[in-house]
């Protein structure tokens, strides 16, 4: 069925109003087309103009909007997916460290040695973000989170996390230079280390007060990045169960008692909800997660504060949160963005330090899939950042820890993991109306695979390669031997 509709459902408009396009500017046709809906629909072709899905549906129905002009794109059997949304890459720290990871680097002596200032200067930071925007771009990825930027960070140590960055990203936006849909998370505290309460109050303040940018369909601030605490290698962790060494870990807040950081961590939290804020929560250990679900619940109750569902917050890892706390997540509509590499990375390492029952528990990715909280995401560099390679390792997670191996439950299961890398991210951007599935509408933000990935299932994703990503209609990545007519 052919439809006109080019609904913006509050998003900024690509381009000025005007009459319905009568043609497309590009037809992908042929192929399996994923719409990435939670019905999981799928179709066999898609036309674009003017940076929006103008119709989906078969081949047949979509005939008629192939004009002189039309770019044409058989896909001979391939899959069209919504574009990528990575929803928590460090992208001024990716593009000047890339290729040198933390967990899965190929030479991890190289990656040690990177070290000191990468991005000093205003033209380095633009450079690395040009640079992320290429790299993403060969992967299908169309939308990402840079989670944590900001003055908490303009003496660190490798100039990837300064507030100037902030700039380059609005100047790359003006300039119709970016490659990727951009969230940003503003950092008022320090990264890694112990924050502040009245320096992230002020800076909370800050942000509530700031000005709309110029475009969010392109690069938006809709909140802050807390850190609740550091992550479970460094036992630093705040736990319910003791590490090998005696001790529960810590709370990354300045404070003389881990009591005093607890209420000073969750002043920080009421204080950024009751201002209209997103909350990116860097939280792993569950004593952490705990508080965190317990200062949202509390700042929400405050008569005239947002409903803590419509403010999208967002607990970042929640490596040790438990079932209970994942699905108390799902009651408060609170994310859990999840890197499932990192579990695939530290398992062991975990287990000998805070015991093989604390490993077996951790990282409950299925819990969070069935509570509909999970979004994946590749914290890059600190990981590569294949999304297929991430679910591939999700729903080895699930299975290892009791999912079921049936066919049918690992295609539902693939269904979902797919959706938590592109409609789930754009609901966690609150930008679900007009993002993240293949619906007419939508902006054109594609990606092409050389296969279906039902057919491969999670397992031989991996394998599965990259052939076009479409970014508002514009072809922004071709692999090579790519065929087109038109």
């Amino acid at each position: 069925m052919r439809s006109d509709a080019l609904v913006r459902d509050g998003a900024p408009a690509s381009t000025p109003a005007s009459a319905p396009p009568s043609t497309a500017d590009l037809v992908l046709r042929g192929g399996a087309v994923l719409v990435m809906d939670p019905a999981g629909s799928r179709a066999e072709a898609v036309a674009v103009a003017r940076g929006r899905i103008v119709a989906v549906g078969t081949d047949a129905e979509l005939a008629s909007w192939v004009g002189d002009e039309t770019r044409v794109v058989e896909l001979d059997g391939r899959a069209v997916l919504p574009g990528i949304n990575d929803s928590h890459v460090h992208g001024a720290w990716l593009g000047a460290r890339w290729p040198h990871t933390f967990f899965d680097a190929p030479d991890p002596d190289a990656a040690a040695a990177v070290s000191g200032v990468l991005a000093g200067t205003r033209a380095q930071r633009r450079a690395a973000i040009l640079r992320t925007g290429r790299l993403l771009a060969e992967y299908g990825i169309t939308s990402y989170t840079e989670p944590g930027i900001g003055p908490g960070e303009d003496d660190g140590e490798t100039g990837c996390f300064h507030s100037e960055i902030i700039d380059v990203y609005r100047e790359l936006a003006a300039e119709g230079a970016l490659l990727q849909r951009v969230t940003l998370l503003a950092l008022y505290g320090v990264l890694d280390g112990p924050s502040d309460v009245e320096t992230v109050l002020r800076g909370v303040a800050e942000r509530a007060a700031a000005a709309a940018e110029a475009d969010p369909a392109w690069f938006n601030v809709p909140g802050v990045k807390l850190f609740g605490d550091l992550i479970p290698l460094s036992r630093q962790a705040w736990t319910a169960r003791a590490y090998d060494d005696g001790s529960h870990g810590d709370l990354l807040v300045r404070g003389d008692t881990i009591e005093q950081k607890a209420e000073r961590l969750a002043e920080m939290i009421r204080a950024a909800h009751l201002a209209g804020l997103q909350i990116g929560l860097h939280a792993t250990g569950d004593r952490t997660v705990e508080l965190a679900l317990d200062a949202i619940a509390e700042a929400a109750a405050v008569p005239g504060a947002p409903a803590a569902r419509d403010a999208g917050h967002v607990i970042i890892h929640g490596d040790l949160a438990t079932g209970a706390q994942v699905r108390r997540m799902a009651e408060l509509g609170v994310w859990l963005n999840a890197q499932s590499g990192i579990a695939a990375a530290t398992g062991g390492w975990l287990g000998r330090m805070l015991g093989e029952s604390a490993a077996a528990e951790a990282w409950a990715y299925g819990a969070a899939l069935d509570a509909g909280v999970l979004v994946l995401s590749s914290d890059s560099p600190v990981l590569g950042f294949d999304w297929r390679r991430g679910i591939a390792d999700a729903e080895a997670r699930i299975v290892a820890m009791g999912g079921s191996a049936s066919v049918a439950a690992a295609r539902d299961r693939l269904h979902r993991l797919l959706r938590a890398y592109t409609a789930v991210p754009a609901e966690q951007d609150r930008a679900g109306s007009w993002k993240g599935t293949v619906e007419a509408g939508k902006v054109a933000d594609l990606v092409v695979l050389g296969r279906d990935p039902f057919d491969v299932g999670a397992a031989g994703l991996p394998e599965v390669p990259i052939e076009l990503t479409v970014l508002d209609g514009r072809v922004v990545f071709e692999g090579e031997g790519f065929r087109s007519a038109g």
